[in-house]
């Protein structure tokens, strides 16, 4: 038989907050009302439902239960919201999938058949005025759940849509699958964004036509879906801006008239404009219909944040010891949404497992680091995707094998091919002086820093698919002023496969390279060299340690670098989930990584709290070949913000 499939069935409203009660230590019921001389205040039980999701959704549909603590004045107001009640939750257990379910509601023992009963029950009810509160109670015998047996797609003619538009998976249906309105309408809703991502924008379901078969307990769904026109992106319009250049916004839009329209190109606008700190909100809206030439217009609003920012935040790890950072920030310093940054750090070395062997090794540190820093960004010159960016600093390093004191500063143009994309080049220079256990070095390095970036994930804290890859090269020629001359490279790259359509089982793993040549390594100082070893490395080994030893036994660094790690991501909730994780790599000596020298390598297991902002990291880690004499402990804890890499 066709039935009428709505929203109301879906059990989709809100629990009331009133439910909420932590292990029930709160006590949130509800007292109940008092007998009344004015009103009827009454009891309400619902009876004969076990399924809590579907006594949640009967409860938030009852007028009876919602208005409880605001009893009627006589008998008849509550015989009729009794009445309203009977009609829809008999509909709320057809969206549930009970579409023999039925509902009885007795007021004080008179059981409510339609009007011959409504003064019966009325009277039983003005029986318990100012002497008790009416009992009512809601039996609901839901009968057998139906399930889904066959989902089918037509276009507004009646024809079945090609395998290439409409593949069979967006139709095949699993076994003791419940048919709930919430199943049908979330199925609808896949079929309509399937169409909507092939660049027809106001795809839509013209019908829903559901036929229950009440021998089988089954249902049948076909729906008829009319795709529209296909539509390329029109035109962007920037709205909302007041003390920012709007054409700053724009070179942060990427997408062109003409190109094909897909929701994912929306939210690849959204995500590009964000990009721009002095924003705060971004909507981005959908044209409502295609202008002359078939395509789309875009309309983006913004709203503008305060330009300054200042932030202090104070730090303890039982490896670096405890710290203090304070900044300041402009967001939008001249109109064109240049942002300068004010950064000041304080440090000291905590759990010093080098301090003696710095001491025999004449280092001179007393554990105490800072570094003063100013970041200049000017996006969108001249309109452009060129942003110039500067930077200077002035700090000492002071690490558990070296200190180095530096000055410098680099100054370079960032080219945006899109949002995932870019390349820089500039100019770096920096001078100072590096100590450690092969000694004193001075140096003066003048560079031209080449870099590009690549990054096609989903998430920036917590990605499932897509990957990164950073490379960058410098050349510091001595013809340059630099002394020593040396050449150096980086490269590291992640990616990320998500087993599964909902990401609960995600693979991921990440691979890093770093290459200095030119020069020994005596006479490279000692915080250009390349150590492996903490959180963003070889887990489970103490940071910045992993590489050459030197003299008493101090780690030195290396020429090269090479570090691997690979995790299992797996959520045991939509809020919990664990990472078995291996790790490995180490420094070398040789300006290319030397596979007869000893790598690394460390195991351990993740637990991840899922929220909002990102997934907060509790990593257990256990390095697997610890060396006697290397301060090596048998396990490591790391706790941070966002996944590993």
């Amino acid at each position: 038989m066709p039935v009428l499939l709505g929203l109301a069935g879906g059990g989709i409203a809100a629990r009331p907050a009133a439910a909420f009660d932590l292990f029930g230590l709160f006590g949130s019921e509800e007292e109940p009302p008092v007998p009344s001389a004015g009103a009827l205040p009454y009891t309400v039980k619902f009876q004969g439902i076990d399924d809590d999701d579907v006594l949640r959704a009967l409860q938030d549909t009852s007028t009876l239960y919602r208005l409880r603590q605001d009893a009627p004045p006589d008998g008849e107001g509550l015989v009729r919201r009794a009445e309203a009640d009977q009609r829809r939750l008999a509909d709320v257990l057809s969206g549930y999938g009970y579409y023999q379910g039925t509902v009885q509601i007795r007021i004080d023992g008179v059981t409510l058949t339609g009007e011959s009963s409504v003064a019966a029950a009325a009277g039983a009810a003005e029986g318990s005025r100012a002497r008790a509160l009416v009992p009512v109670r809601i039996s609901v015998t839901a009968g057998p759940l139906y399930t889904l047996r066959t989902v089918g797609a037509r276009d507004p003619s009646g024809r079945p849509f090609p395998e290439e538009v409409l593949p069979p998976r967006f139709t095949r249906v699993d076994s003791d699958v419940p048919a709930r309105s919430a199943t049908v309408l979330a199925r609808e809703a896949k079929i309509v964004d399937r169409f909507r991502a092939l660049g027809h924008p106001f795809a839509k379901a013209v019908s829903r036509d559901p036929v229950v078969d009440d021998t089988a307990h089954v249902m049948d769904v076909g729906f008829t879906i009319d795709p529209g026109p296909i539509a390329g992106l029109g035109e962007v319009a920037v709205r909302g801006t007041t003390g920012l250049d709007p054409a700053v916004v724009r070179s942060f839009i990427y997408a062109e008239p003409g190109d094909p329209y897909s929701p994912k190109a929306i939210a690849d606008i959204r995500r590009s404009v964000a990009k721009v700190e002095a924003l705060g909100s971004i909507r981005v809206r959908e044209g409502e219909a295609l202008d002359p030439a078939g395509n789309l217009p875009i309309f983006v609003d913004v709203t503008e944040r305060d330009h300054n920012l200042i932030g202090v935040a104070a730090r303890y790890s039982t490896v670096d010891g405890p710290g203090i950072r304070a900044y300041y920030a402009n967001r939008n310093l001249f109109g064109g949404g240049e942002t300068l940054r004010l950064d000041a750090d304080v440090y000291y070395l905590g759990n010093d497992l080098y301090a003696t062997q710095r001491k025999l090794a004449g280092i001179d540190s007393n554990g105490l680091g800072g570094r003063l820093s100013a970041t200049f960004v000017k996006p969108a010159l001249w309109g452009t995707r060129n942003d110039l960016v500067a930077n200077l600093f002035v700090g000492r390093e002071a690490q558990q094998s070296y200190v180095s004191d530096a000055a410098g500063g680099t100054v370079g143009i960032r080219h945006r091919f899109s949002d995932a994309f870019f390349a820089q080049v500039g100019i770096d220079g920096q001078a100072g002086r590096s100590q450690d256990a092969l000694g004193k070095v001075d140096y003066r390095l003048v560079g031209v820093p080449v870099s590009v970036n690549y990054d096609s994930t989903d998430n920036l804290l917590d990605p499932t698919k897509g990957f990164r890859v950073i490379a960058s090269a410098t050349p510091y020629a001595g013809f340059l002023g630099s002394d020593p001359s040396i050449f150096v490279a980086k490269a590291q790259g992640s990616t990320y496969y998500a087993l599964d359509d909902e990401a609960r089982y995600i693979l991921a793993g990440r691979i890093g390279f770093g290459s200095i040549s030119g020069a020994n390594l005596n006479e490279i100082p000692a915080n250009i060299r390349f150590f492996a070893g903490g959180g963003g490395s070889v887990r489970g080994f103490p940071y910045r340690t992993l590489g050459p030893r030197g003299p008493f036994n101090l780690p030195i660094g290396g020429r090269s670098l090479l570090e691997a790690s690979f995790e299992a991501r797996i959520k045991v909730t939509d809020t919990i989930g664990v990472v078995p994780f291996f790790d490995a790599g180490t420094a070398f000596a040789s300006s290319v990584p030397d596979f007869e020298e000893r790598i690394r390598y460390a195991a351990g297991l993740g637990l991840r709290y899922y929220t909002g902002i990102g997934p907060i990291r509790v990593d257990v880690a256990f390095p697997l070949d610890r060396i006697k004499g290397n301060r090596e402990r048998p396990v490591a804890l790391y706790i941070s913000l966002g996944q590993s890499f």
